[in-house]
């Protein structure tokens, strides 16, 4: 049977930061996760893991569909890339 392909997923969690003046490592310590964890989940490089996108959702007082989203299933990838992504 043929694996069906995750689609991509989009992410306000950039600006959600900087609307807190925060950096990178400081949601990374707010989080405990790494800064770069941060970043590649900001560039769209990771999808964070279910427990995370819920911790994310409760620190910023919003639901998880309020800062992530699916792109459309025909978008291009993001840098023309057609890796799968990695979950953080």
């Amino acid at each position: 049977m043929a694996r069906e392909e995750a689609l991509p997923v989009k992410n306000r969690l950039k600006v959600l930061r900087a609307e807190r003046d925060w950096s990178q490592q400081d949601l990374a310590d707010k989080l405990d996760v790494s800064r770069q964890t941060i970043n590649a989940i900001e560039t769209e490089k990771y999808d964070p893991s279910l427990p995370l996108a819920l911790k994310m959702g409760r620190l910023f007082g919003l639901t998880v569909e309020e800062i992530f989203e699916l792109a459309e299933k025909n978008a291009t990838p993001k840098h023309g890339s057609t890796e799968t992504r990695k979950r953080a």
